[in-house]
């Protein structure tokens, strides 16, 4: 599979992807890990992680949930697209349901 490149993502997505990692750096810092220990036990390269905090796009999901369960930030990862949190799609759904109950008018 050919890797994504950062030039085909929008700015923001960009700019979200490169604060992901300083923030994935400065816990692993804060918590005194090395870069090597880290990917040690995620089962990866450095390398591998150096990317991950440099808001590369290739790095696969799996990846960067491991480091971040590794780094004791696992339970934020399960609120990045909390149905209950998603203010447009509720709106949306509640929209779409409008439009179904309405009554047919008869002929």
């Amino acid at each position: 599979m050919k890797p994504l490149a950062k030039s085909a993502l929008p700015p923001k997505v960009r700019r979200s992807l490169t604060k992901l990692g300083q923030d994935l750096r400065t816990a692993r810092l804060r918590r005194n890990v090395t870069v090597a220990s880290l990917a040690e036990r995620a089962g990866v390269s450095p390398g591998t992680i150096l990317r991950l905090e440099q808001g590369n796009p290739g790095v696969g999901m799996g990846t960067l949930a491991l480091a971040l369960w590794l780094l004791g930030l696992n339970d934020r990862m399960m609120t990045l697209a909390d149905e209950g949190q998603d203010e447009i799609g509720s709106a949306l759904e509640v929209e779409q349901r409008r439009r179904r109950a309405r009554p047919r008018t008869s002929p």
